[in-house]
């Protein structure tokens, strides 16, 4: 077995996960549009985390009943 099988996953590229300030985009040379296409595409993302957060807040609820003692 490889070494590397047990290190944690590395954040995709381009992923908000691990972002450093030196990848945040620069707002300053971004026109409004641009800057409207921007937030657009932050708030997806936003919704896309919220979709998942309620998922597995779901999917917890439902084990926690599932084995809750009687």
């Amino acid at each position: 077995m490889d070494t590397d099988d047990l290190d944690p996953p590395r954040p995709v590229a381009g992923s908000f996960l691990g972002a450093t300030p030196a990848e945040k985009r620069d707002l300053e040379v971004m026109g409004l549009e641009q800057l409207n296409e921007y937030i657009a595409g932050l708030e997806a993302e936003i919704a896309r985390a919220r979709d998942a957060i309620a998922r597995k807040t779901s999917a917890r609820s439902a084990a926690e009943a599932f084995f809750k003692p009687r």
